[in-house]
């Protein structure tokens, strides 16, 4: 049994400590169940409750979400269209978030697969002061997929 200031009381009958938690107007809360015997604690549960799920908000506040970001191009881009995506993809990773970076071929564009890693090159090169290739490209059905992620500005 363990006092509302933390100091130990000592084996109690579950009684006793019912009444001795029902004096202090506190609630008597088993800590550890599985421990012979029982360790309970005199405590106000529901500020306890209050008081972790406060903590509990206050550590979801400080995380980052890092998302996933999609860039899409065609095999076929013109300059100043890459330069838009390219632009794009560095505010995204700038922004913290990850990027993929996919090349779609379309008809008969899926014979020549050596264009789409041309632009994928041309693009890692771009984006080389932001960001570093997670993954290399890689054919997954009709599009040409690449990973790319922030650098580490320290």
């Amino acid at each position: 049994m363990i006092d509302v200031d933390g100091a130990q009381l000592g084996i109690l009958s579950a009684k006793e400590a019912l009444e001795i938690a029902f004096k202090k107007d506190l609630d008597l809360v088993k800590i550890a169940p599985q421990a012979t015997p029982p360790v309970c604690r005199i405590m106000d549960y529901g500020k306890f409750c209050f008081e972790k799920s406060k903590r509990e908000k206050e550590a979801k506040k400080n995380q980052k979400v890092i998302d996933i970001k999609e860039v899409r191009m065609s095999s076929t881009i013109d300059t100043h269209d890459f330069n838009t995506k390219v632009n794009q993809a560095v505010k995204f990773l700038k922004g913290g978030d990850k990027l993929k970076v996919s090349v779609r071929f379309r008809k008969r564009t899926v014979a020549h697969p050596q264009f789409g890693e041309e632009l994928l090159t041309k693009f890692k090169d771009a984006v080389a002061e932001v960001g570093v290739v997670d993954k290399p490209s890689k054919m997954e059905g009709r599009s040409l997929v690449m990973f790319v992620s922030p650098k580490n500005s320290k």
